[in-house]
């Protein structure tokens, strides 16, 4: 089951919090921005693909 879009915003805010953390180590910045990229556009897809099911469903009651 993949994982829902709400999930994927909680992930990106904790990693936004964790990024903002001063001690943390370049390594792990540059792995957590990866991440965070990642989520961000699996969230952006999700929502694109939203958009045309209900852009879809509008052409269809017409």
């Amino acid at each position: 089951m993949s994982e829902s879009f709400e999930n994927k915003i909680d992930k990106i805010e904790k990693l936004l919090e964790s990024l903002n953390d001063e001690n943390l180590a370049l390594s792990d910045s540059i792995k957590l921005y990866k991440d965070g990229l990642k989520l961000v556009n699996e969230a952006r897809d999700m929502l694109e693909n939203a958009k045309l099911e209900i852009t879809k469903i509008g052409e269809d009651s017409e």
